[in-house]
């Protein structure tokens, strides 16, 4: 039984290994997709208002009819939005870039038609300021992941997808520099609170570190599958995130200076990396030492360490600066665009002729490609703000108020479903109805806990 599980483990490994990634093109078409789908599900809300009986304020919960209508809004809101972009990851792969294409047509059109039927008639600088577009970023951060985290198991998900092994870049390779740079934006530092002691930032960092040893603890009690080139032996995404808090607690710089500084660490870990810290990343010689163990995690920090704080930077002067007069969202919304252009062709200039970019070491060319796709994003999810005022959805909301504990369900859930089913035996219909079946329910317990005003925080 053993020798069959330990054969199992080592199947799954080697599923996801030795890869090599997709295009920087494909990884283009797909960060297009997932906002022109929400885009389009905004404005078919039309002007419709959240309801004060939704909110976490009101102490009367709503009734049968209350919530009946929120829960068929929700499937609304899982139809033209998960539903979509799932098919896109998996059956209708081969068509990603037809589909963006398809996409940026469509609403190019409803732009121009639209635009004087809408909120524009009052002027553009009425609109909510950009923040308003950051919770829809963050929530399709955590969404696009939740989804393809177990999508990866199965052989209907495209293996160009998932991580590369050393260079190159998968869809999935950007999910942790999104969570830096999704954190960053709205961060404590960002928003220039310095204020704070180490007993706030121990109980803020301390989450993250038990999650890190709870997954630590749990793949190895149930010798759950671990691809040991992504990280580490020991180490994991939630020891990452946990070490960049530290840092930036421990070394406090004023978000005025965070780019500069983050500039200055990217460049100088990039020489490192040239200078052979690359070679000895990407090869397999580990000594028993706790640092070589899990050099691709450690020696990595400070790549995302550098882009933490130029996304500290960016949330600052794009978002909280009130010093700044005359702040409008045209302004913002142009800048937005602005920079998601220049990241791109940063991105492939250093790919080109630096270094190709590389999760695993979370190189230079990485972390502007990062920045790339999720301004990207960014800038796409602003396009909603042109003709709805309101900007609130259902499953947006859900997501929205427990992100931390919905990305844990679906780590669970995805967990049970691979010690239960063997996802590379599976067919194309059962895979993709297992997905449904997961998604859906990952959707329908964020909806229950925002409706029902529970919320997971740790601090």
């Amino acid at each position: 039984m053993d020798e069959h599980i330990n054969t199992h483990k080592l199947l799954k490994e080697q599923f996801v290994s030795n890869l090599t990634g997709s295009s920087l093109l494909e990884i283009a078409a797909l960060s297009t997709i997932v906002p022109a789908v929400v885009v389009l599900r905004k404005w078919s809300c039309g002007d419709n208002t959240r309801r004060d009986s939704f909110k976490k304020k009101n102490d009367a919960l709503p009734g049968h009819k209350g919530f009946a209508h929120y829960f068929s809004t929700l499937v609304v809101d899982y139809l033209t939005i998960v539903l979509p972009v799932l098919l896109v990851f998996t059956i209708f792969a081969e068509w990603a870039c037809a589909c963006a294409i398809f996409l940026v047509m469509l609403i190019s059109i409803l732009t121009m038609f639209k635009r004087s039927q809408s909120h524009l008639k009052a002027g553009v600088n009425q609109l909510p300021l950009l923040r308003a577009d950051i919770s829809s970023y963050r929530v399709s951060v955590v969404l696009v992941t939740c989804l393809c985290i177990l999508a990866v198991d199965f052989k209907i998900f495209p293996r160009r997808y998932a991580k590369a092994e050393t260079y190159g870049c998968g869809i999935m390779d950007l999910g942790v520099g999104s969570f830096v740079v999704a954190n960053a934006l709205v961060s404590r530092q960002a928003r220039n609170i310095t204020t704070m002691r180490w007993n706030k930032v121990l109980m803020s960092t301390s989450p993250l570190i038990f999650l890190g040893f709870a997954r630590l603890i749990s793949t190895s009690s149930v010798d759950y599958q671990v691809h040991v080139g992504e990280y580490g032996v020991h180490w994991n995404f939630f020891f990452t995130l946990a070490a960049i808090s530290i840092l930036t607690s421990v070394i406090r710089i004023h978000p005025k200076y965070c780019g500069l500084v983050g500039l200055l660490v990217l460049a100088g870990f990039q020489t490192w990396l040239s200078s052979g810290l690359n070679k000895y990343l990407i090869s397999n010689e580990r000594s028993a030492d706790i640092i070589s163990q899990n050099k691709e995690g450690v020696y990595s920090i400070f790549g995302y360490w550098g882009m933490y704080l130029i996304g500290v930077s960016l949330g600052y002067n794009l978002f909280f600066d009130n010093s700044s007069k005359g702040k409008h969202r045209s302004t913002q919304v142009v800048k937005v665009w602005v920079l998601a252009v220049s990241f791109w062709i940063l991105a492939i200039i250093l790919d080109s002729y630096v270094e190709r970019v590389s999760r695993r070491m979370c190189n230079f060319a990485y972390v502007m490609l990062v920045f790339g796709q999720n301004f990207q994003v960014i800038s796409i999810l602003t396009l909603a703000g042109f003709i709805s005022y309101e900007k609130n959805m259902v499953l947006e909301d859900a997501f929205n108020q427990n992100m931390l504990g919905s990305f844990l369900l679906a780590n669970i859930l995805t967990g049970v479903v691979n010690l239960s089913v063997d996802t590379l035996s599976a067919s194309p219909l059962t895979a993709f109805i297992i997905l449904l079946v997961y998604s859906f329910t990952l959707c329908t317990v964020a909806g229950l806990a925002q409706f029902c005003g529970v919320r997971m925080k740790f601090w």
